[in-house]
């Protein structure tokens, strides 16, 4: 057992890391830019059907694939903004937050030393389930500052024992929207090879240059892909766990079948809201958009303007910077953990090591990541600091 807590193809630095910036922002009073969630609630007409629920149900199990509801407006949403038509009866599956359906593909999809595809730097939850599935982990690096695909080094990735091509687009953490040029790249290999592909496509609605294009709206891949979204992210209530899936029967089956064996089923009375959620208006959708990409410029200003080689986002909540010369300038590490663990008290700023998200970690040694998704005065708080260490300020 204890070996098995060891294993690293489990896990990496995320979750502890995570938790030790956390802490340190509360013991510290520091602005926590660290935290990958809005500081703010999303829509009110959406909270209250969820809570008229909680009070007059349902609030027994679902049904396994989710209520008919929710995956009648999964369906109709897939439709209105890409032109992808789903069977909500046998193409939707309503899941506990996107990272159960990660979970559940790697788990249905992988066999003991089978292969995975992952772009880097990965979201942390990549690695923990390619590696609970028994599967290896195959890493193409997107170099900064661009994070262009790199196609030789996708191709030498490929193998005999290659089954699946994990994308997220928009990215975490990067901020990068692959171009159409680059996931019709993606799907010629996909379709040459026989492989699936899980797209993680949290961020959808969060695109501030370029376009988001499913993987799955292009020719050849609809009966290759399972297409991931979620609630937490498309409506700011991360805390719901609500997500879900559209894929041909037969993936949505077994991607079900695991989940069968995780949650079972999940969240009774949110179906209900995120269904409204889904239905809401272009107003919703384009102000959401467009209020990040406010935050967005608003905190990339200010970073640069304190000292930082701000490594511009296309999409997400977040903004990546090269820490080297703002640690040169006032007296810190210049590796990222060691810089992050010093930020809080030299500067009253909490934010997250990229390097935890890099397998290869001097990729990311010298890369910090910054939430922008908060209020403007949280903001303006961490950019006033950024610019005044508190050593001067005492």
């Amino acid at each position: 057992m204890v070996e098995a807590l060891r294993n690293p193809r489990l896990h990496g630095y995320g979750t502890t890391i995570f938790a030790e910036m956390s802490a340190l922002a509360a013991a510290t009073g520091a602005v926590n830019l660290g935290q990958g969630f809005p500081d703010t609630d999303g829509p009110r007409e959406v909270a209250e059907i969820a809570a008229a629920a909680v009070l007059e149900g349902p609030n027994q199990y679902p049904p396994l694939p989710g209520q008919p509801g929710i995956r009648a407006a999964v369906a109709e949403h897939q439709e209105r903004f890409y032109g992808l038509t789903w069977d909500p009866d046998t193409e939707v599956l309503i899941t506990a937050g996107a990272t159960e359906a990660i979970a559940g593909a790697m788990f249905a999809l992988c066999d003991h030393g089978d292969e995975v595809i992952v772009f880097e730097p990965s979201y942390d939850s990549y690695s923990a389930t390619i590696g609970m599935a028994g599967a290896i982990k195959k890493t193409v690096l997107l170099a900064a500052p661009d994070h262009a695909l790199d196609m030789e080094a996708f191709n030498a990735a490929v193998s005999e024992r290659s089954r699946v091509i994990l994308l997220n687009t928009p990215h975490n953490p990067t901020g990068k929207v692959f171009t159409r040029s680059e996931l019709e790249a993606i799907a010629a290999v996909a379709i040459e090879h026989d492989l699936v592909v899980v797209a993680d496509e949290v961020y959808e609605h969060m695109v501030f240059e370029g376009e988001h294009v499913p993987i799955a709206s292009l020719p050849g891949m609809r009966e290759r892909t399972i297409s991931i979204g979620s609630a937490g992210k498309s409506f700011s209530f991360t805390g719901w766990k609500v997500g879900w899936l559209t894929a041909p029967a037969e993936l949505r089956n077994a991607v079900m079948t695991a989940k069968q064996y995780l949650t079972f089923v999940n969240a009774a009375p949110l179906q209900p809201a995120v269904e409204v959620g889904l239905r809401l208006g272009d107003d919703y959708f384009d102000g959401m958009r467009d209020d990040l990409l406010r935050k967005r410029d608003r905190l990339s200003a200010g970073l640069a303007a304190a000292g930082f080689d701000v490594i511009p986002t296309q999409g997400a909540y977040f903004l990546t910077v090269d820490i080297r010369s703002f640690a040169e300038a006032n007296g810190l590490p210049s590796t990222s953990i060691e810089f992050c663990l010093a930020l809080p008290e030299a500067f009253g700023v909490v934010a997250v090591p990229s390097e935890v998200f890099y397998a290869t970690k001097e990729a990311g040694r010298h890369l910090v990541r910054f939430a922008f998704c908060k209020k403007d005065d949280v903001l303006d708080e961490a950019i006033l600091r950024l610019s005044s260490p508190r050593q001067a300020e005492q």
